[in-house]
């Protein structure tokens, strides 16, 4: 086996080296193509979905499709489906180490660089916040010296990364709208979605309503609206994008399946922003009793055990049933949950999915509602 992997393994890297040079020289000769490039530790597939969706107002645009995140994966998209048809493409950009972001800028040479968030995501393989922040930041130092730089300016670590950026940049957020190019007020959020106002600093604003759940999507929308301005939509434009967009599955998406029991599937890749926005989505429900199932974070690092602590000291203040996944890693939650005063009755432990489930039906009744928390594969075992 290591003797085939000697001999293979270089000739995998020839053969995608290949790919990735025929994808740049791709992009590099569509000189009508704009490339916004997304990254952050949290929100980057939304944004990318809701980008897509608002700039079709104006453009013909091609995302990579749902985690198509790395130079492979991007580069087989540009190969395979960007033609001269579209006008703007949308490339996602993952990363699990530092100059992972590089890589994949200097294959889509973007225009416009969008950072959502910076938070404690594969720290496993990071280490610390800081290479995180270098890791995202380098999207901007690959924008050309005419590129926009947008930022989410509510994030601690992204504001010290926008303050350090001469690059023409917008900063949209929730808080310190004095600073913000791009911002909403008068926010609503309920379990059917939310409202607001978006507001720039010219003093332009308009309502726009959305389907999706939570506040933090409202993050997401400010970057989408803020890409959309570069781009040079109008406020109508971008308000009738906004009305468009879809639930992305997986991501605190409301299924109704005609049992009276509404479950939320955010399936999709927890962190501790997340949670925090899920368990919000959760208690705008106003009926039935409601209920978690999940195994928790990972990929953490070393912080893995407090945040799932603070999980469940959060879950403490609004679930009425949790069903934990896996008896070793929930530890820190239950551990969140006793601190909590929680009712340990009200506390289900078990090894897989399937146990979840089973118990699951035990306890529940029409009206309530069950939030899926995080990936729970069948095979799920610890």
């Amino acid at each position: 086996m290591i003797l085939a992997n000697t001999i293979v393994n270089p000739i995998e890297k020839r053969i995608n080296t290949y790919y990735y040079t025929m994808a740049q020289e791709k992009i590099k000769s569509m000189d009508d193509l704009d490339t916004v490039g997304i990254t952050g530790s949290f929100g980057k597939t939304s944004t990318k979905f809701i980008v897509d969706t608002i700039l079709k107002e104006k453009y013909r645009v091609l995302k990579t499709p749902e985690s198509y995140n790395t130079p492979m994966g991007i580069s087989k998209v540009i190969n395979s489906k960007l033609t001269n048809d579209y006008e703007i493409f949308i490339a996602e950009m993952g990363a699990r180490y530092i100059g992972d972001i590089k890589e994949i800028a200097k294959l889509v040479h973007p225009k416009i660089g969008v950072i959502t968030s910076i938070g404690p995501a594969h720290l496993e393989t990071f280490k610390n916040i800081e290479n995180i922040m270098k890791t995202k930041y380098e999207l901007i130092e690959e924008l050309p010296s005419d590129g926009i730089a947008i930022f989410n300016y509510d994030n601690k670590y992204l504001r010290k990364l926008a303050d350090k950026t001469f690059k023409e940049k917008i900063l949209y957020g929730l808080e310190n709208q004095e600073k913000l190019d791009i911002y909403a007020t008068d926010i609503e959020v309920s379990e059917l979605g939310s409202s607001f106002i978006l507001k720039d600093k010219s003093g332009e604003e308009i309502k726009c309503t959305t389907k999706l759940l939570g506040k933090h999507n409202i993050y997401n929308i400010l970057a989408g609206a803020s890409v959309a301005k570069a781009l040079g939509l109008t406020f109508e434009e971008i308000r009738r994008g906004i009305a468009k967009i879809e639930p992305i599955p997986h991501r605190l998406n409301i299924i109704n399946p005609g049992t009276g029991v509404i479950v939320i599937d955010d399936t999709f890749n927890s962190n501790p922003v997340g949670v925090k926005a899920a368990l919000e989505v959760l208690n705008q429900f106003k009926e039935g009793r409601k209920i978690i199932i999940t195994p928790g974070m990972v990929e953490l690092g070393d912080k893995e055990e407090e945040s799932n602590r603070e999980f469940g000291v959060r879950m403490s203040t609004v679930c009425d049933y949790v069903i934990l996944v896996g008896k070793n890693r929930t530890k820190p939650i239950y551990k969140g949950l006793k601190e909590s005063g929680y009712n340990e009755n009200n506390i289900i432990v078990v090894q897989n999915l399937d146990e979840a489930t089973k118990e699951f039906q035990k306890i529940v009744r029409p009206k309530d509602v069950v939030l899926f928390e995080n990936d729970l594969p069948d095979n799920y075992e610890e």
